[in-house]
């Protein structure tokens, strides 16, 4: 048995979805005429007399911080700044470093093998804890405890 509100209801959800769907995005989201690179342009200082004043202003801020290199910085010795000179290894050494990763010495007891139970004589092997090479995360902790 029906209730006597399923009908109204029903309906009353048709028109509002038929009226959702008959709004123009324009009239939802006006943007007016401004492109996004205007409002780049506006926002960044690059745009108006008073943003090109400021950006100009930037621009003599950062000239005074800059200096030109002297002759001894030019001559200075390759070996000298190496220590802090980055490079893509050394990024990669100092924020993955690698992980202990110590020998395990194992002796093997004489023993029989195969299908003919041959006798093997004992010996020791040598091989690592871990099979592959581990990395540190950056900023985790590598030395022992």
């Amino acid at each position: 048995m029906r209730s006597n509100w399923t009908k109204p209801l029903t309906i009353m959800l048709s028109v509002t979805v038929l009226t959702g769907c008959a709004t123009s995005k324009e009239d939802l989201l006006p943007h007016g005429g401004r492109t996004m690179q205007d409002i780049w342009q506006q926002e960044s200082g690059n745009g108006g007399r008073v943003g090109q004043m400021a950006y100009r202003q930037l621009l003599d801020a950062r000239q005074s911080l800059r200096r030109p290199l002297s002759h001894a910085d030019g001559q200075a010795a390759p070996a000298e700044q190496a220590h802090y000179t980055r490079t893509a290894a050394n990024e990669v050494r100092s924020q993955f470093l690698r992980l202990p990763n110590p020998d395990l010495l194992m002796y093997v007891f004489p023993h029989l093998a195969g299908t003919d139970p041959v006798p093997v004589p004992g010996y020791t092997t040598i091989f690592p804890l871990y099979q592959r090479v581990q990395y540190a995360m950056p900023g985790e902790r590598t030395e022992d405890y």
